[in-house]
């Protein structure tokens, strides 16, 4: 199964596609960036058209986004949600399932541990997809992240149900 992982943002949104049978494949990650000077509606726009084409690029079968973590920061809370609602939006034009996952549960799923810093994810990444470096920047790291543990949680999903099953 192939799953885009979306790391949502007004300034910096980070993306990542795995695939993902026996073994976990990264196919590609990136950063879309754009200026905070520009208005609101010209950066959704342009997260909206970009991941439309990386969607009809690349063929995910799901999509997997992180919620926004508000903190104390309830400005930057509202933008991170703008974007998710954007990548949602994208996906599901496309007729894809959308997934969301908490930054805890992202990091419980990746590296063990709820409260993981930045470069324990980084690096986690890199071991799990065999990469030479830890994917850089950040973000595609966390897109990455948020792909893989839609995975694994699609796993466990199956094996739970297979063992009812039986």
């Amino acid at each position: 199964m192939r799953v885009l992982g979306i790391d949502p943002g007004t300034v910096r949104l980070g993306y990542g596609i795995v695939d993902g049978e026996d073994q976990i494949r990264m196919v590609c990650c990136g950063v879309l960036t754009l200026s905070s000077k520009k208005p609101i509606e010209t950066r959704l726009h342009f997260l909206y058209r970009e991941l439309s084409q990386v969607i009809a690029e690349y063929q995910p079968a799901e999509v997997a986004i992180e919620e926004p973590f508000v903190g104390c920061n309830i400005r930057s809370a509202l933008a991170i949600g703008r974007a998710q609602a954007v990548a949602m939006l994208a996906a599901i034009n496309q007729g894809l399932p959308v997934y969301r996952y908490s930054p805890a549960e992202i990091k419980q799923q990746t590296t063990s541990y709820g409260g993981s810093d930045k470069q324990q994810v980084q690096e986690m990444i890199r071991i799990q997809l065999g990469l030479p470096q830890p994917p850089q920047p950040s973000d595609a790291a966390d897109a990455l992240a948020t792909a893989i543990c839609h995975l694994q949680q699609r796993r466990f999903e199956f094996n739970i149900s297979s063992k009812l099953v039986s």
